[in-house]
């Protein structure tokens, strides 16, 4: 339609532009009040500007409801009933110590630094060992997504839905597979997976599907009485190839995700995946290809890269890359933000987050207890936006840790809490909880690892309650990133306001309490990039 209007003379087009907004209630009523030929005449001016916007759509509409059906077998490590060989110390880089993890092909020899180790941190079952690419290969990697995002550009919006749906109704139809993959690579429990990859990733795709087009597709901004004989209008162009660097905690949606937009945008993408959840990743690449060749598509818009931190500089410094976006930690961000300056390619940057419960008085503790143990204990505790802090007002201190103490001591770790994602926090954590405890804190839960009867070389973590801790100790201002629910006393609203802004972390918080007039002034005055009101 905005290509017709173009079209016209310059000074009918204001007027044009006007009879093409009018909806079809409004052409209705031009009609009959009153009926009369200049009314008639307008109206069948509006029908003739609308008509082949109408046929496009309906076109576009019918071609975007197709969904295609392919398979994506789930590999035999994710069965319930599957043993694997336990790896005596489990680590990325065991293969080292015990050639025999080795694929056969690899030789034995030589390869120890080319390899990586894929195990499951819940169980030390070994999964596989995959061979790391080099800076060549992530290069190759890199110009494959690169030659093939021109055609990609050029294929529609009803194309671009039809890919959507079609993932969608995979994700709906094996979900229990993906749930099943996702647990084996990280170690959650399989409520854990539901709740942060299938929800999640359902969540996106229906949005893109309903909202996407609208949002970057051509629109007409108004002008003011001067320019009234122009007509303006905002494009969205694709960037060209862009890359994510995604985090291991949610290996299924924060592999996907970015996938998601960036395709619907009508760019390629390249993938790093966290080393951790090499194994999955492989596994979800696969089927994303599998799901675009399967309608048709080219499935080299998506190119997934395992490497080595020092090997993932050729990817962000490679200059055919034109955005990045990063999950991660905060040194590992500050290299990739240093990197992408040096080629002048724009970032999106998520890094850690301490984001506090802010539980205000007379809040009812009983109807939100399930909320915050999951907000606490999700993923066990490895979760960007999951509460580290609970503020909790004097006059409920008491009542709050009664209600949450036989909660956290009735989880039972590998049934109700998953692992953490390895070993390697482990020393790190006890020592923050060995502080906190020196500066006056107490431990009524948990407070260190876990060994497990089956599994000892799992990496569990007891689930952990601290209280009496206050805004000065190490554990109130460092991200633990672990199934620990940290309880702290205030007395007056504004002063915990104060505390929580002296933060150096800015990701998110919740703000509870009875009246939601008052949760909202205080949210609003909380300096952080997203507030959830008794969620």
């Amino acid at each position: 339609m905005l290509e017709t209007l173009a079209s016209m003379p310059a000074f009918l087009q204001p007027w044009l532009l006007w009879l093409s907004t009018l909806t079809l209630g409004q052409i209705w009523k031009t009609i009959y009040d009153p009926p009369n030929k200049v009314n008639l005449t307008i109206a069948f001016l509006a029908i003739s500007l609308r008509l082949p916007s109408y046929i496009k759509r309906y076109r576009i509409w019918r071609q975007s409801k197709t969904v295609v059906d392919f398979d994506w077998p789930v590999p035999e490590e994710a069965s319930k009933d599957w043993k694997g060989n336990i790896i005596e110390e489990p680590s990325l880089f065991a293969h080292q110590k015990d050639e025999s993890l080795l694929p056969p092909e690899s030789g034995r020899t030589g390869a120890k630094r080319d390899h990586l180790t894929c195990y499951d941190p819940s169980t030390g079952y070994h999964l596989l060992t995959i061979p790391l690419l080099s800076a060549s290969e992530v290069s190759d990697q890199i110009t494959k997504a690169h030659s093939a995002q021109p055609e990609w550009a050029q294929t529609t919006f009803a194309q671009r839905i039809s890919f959507l749906r079609s993932l969608k109704a995979w994700v709906l139809r094996d979900m229990e597979g993906i749930v099943r993959v996702a647990c084996r690579d990280t170690g959650k429990t399989e409520i854990d997976a539901v709740f942060g990859e299938i929800l999640t990733t359902l969540s996106k795709l229906d949005w893109l599907i309903k909202h996407g087009e609208k949002t970057i597709s051509p629109s007409a901004r108004p002008g003011n009485l001067l320019l009234a004989h122009k007509v303006s209008k905002v494009h969205y162009s694709p960037l060209g190839t862009v890359l994510a660097l995604v985090s291991w905690n949610y290996s299924f949606h924060n592999l996907i995700s970015p996938i998601l937009a960036a395709l619907f945008a009508g760019n390629t993408i390249v993938v790093k995946c966290s080393e951790q959840v090499a194994w999955s990743s492989l596994w979800f690449i696969g089927a994303i290809k599998a799901c675009l060749r399967a309608c048709g598509l080219n499935d080299d818009v998506v190119q997934l890269v395992i490497c080595l931190p020092d090997v993932a500089e050729t990817v962000t410094r490679n200059k055919l890359v034109k955005h990045i976006t990063f999950i991660g930690s905060e040194p590992v961000g500050k290299k990739v933000a240093l990197a992408a300056a040096e080629i002048m390619v724009p970032t999106c940057i998520e890094l850690g987050g301490k984001d506090p419960a802010f539980i205000l008085p007379g809040t009812d503790l009983d109807f939100f207890a399930s909320t915050w143990m999951r907000g606490a204990f999700q993923s066990a505790g490895q979760n960007c936006i999951g509460i580290e802090l609970f503020l909790v007002h004097r006059s409920q201190y008491s009542r709050f840790i009664e209600i949450m103490e036989p909660r956290i001591k009735a989880l039972r770790p590998g049934t109700d809490a998953g692992s953490l994602i390895s070993h390697a926090p482990i020393s790190k954590l006890e020592g923050i909880l060995a502080s906190a405890v020196k500066s006056g804190a107490k431990i009524l839960a948990g407070g260190k690892r876990h060994i497990h009867p089956e599994y000892p070389q799992a990496a569990y973590f007891e689930p952990t309650l601290v209280v009496d801790v206050n805004m000065d100790m190490e554990i109130a201002q460092e991200e633990l990133f672990a199934p620990v629910m940290t309880v702290i006393p205030y007395d007056d609203v504004s002063e915990a306001v104060r505390w929580l802004n002296k933060s150096r972390y800015g990701l998110g918080a919740g703000v509870y309490g009875k009246n939601k007039t008052e949760c909202e002034k205080v949210a609003q005055k909380l300096e952080c990039g997203m507030v959830a009101i008794n969620e």
